[in-house]
């Protein structure tokens, strides 16, 4: 599975002002630690589809994705609410196309370019999240 290391201008600048403004749609996905159980912060992009809310992860096996699939759960916390505490599920990659065709349409031009160099759902790792 791939992964691509986000540079980093994006990790020490960007992602941080994407949690404080939330800017569109952004939340902060908040999940322990895997191997010290601190709590981890990024920036995700919640997506509805089927009556279903999902987190998709444009960069790949990302440390968040092995948190979250290691904890089972996650903290989500967007613009104007508290932190929900929330489960996960993996979604399997044969259905991930529609959600993750549903992402890009709400991330628009921001998530172009992971997918032009990793076009496969196997490389977007997919969650369900449900309180």
């Amino acid at each position: 599975m791939a992964y691509e290391k986000p540079p980093l201008f994006t990790r020490a600048v960007f992602n941080r002002l994407a949690m404080a403004t939330g800017v569109s749609g952004t939340c902060t996905l908040i999940t322990p630690g895997r191997r010290t159980g601190e709590p981890r912060r990024v920036p995700v992009i919640p997506v509805e589809h089927g009556g279903a809310r999902y987190i998709v992860s444009t960069r790949g096996d990302s440390d968040w994705v092995r948190n979250a699939r290691a904890s089972g759960t996650i903290e989500l916390a967007c613009k104007g609410g508290g932190p929900q505490q929330l489960r996960v599920t993996e979604v399997p990659v044969e259905q991930r196309e529609p959600i993750i065709t549903a992402y890009r349409a709400k991330a628009g031009r921001a998530v172009v370019g992971y997918w032009r160099k990793n076009p496969e759902p196997v490389d977007h790792p997919t969650f369900r999240v449900e309180a």
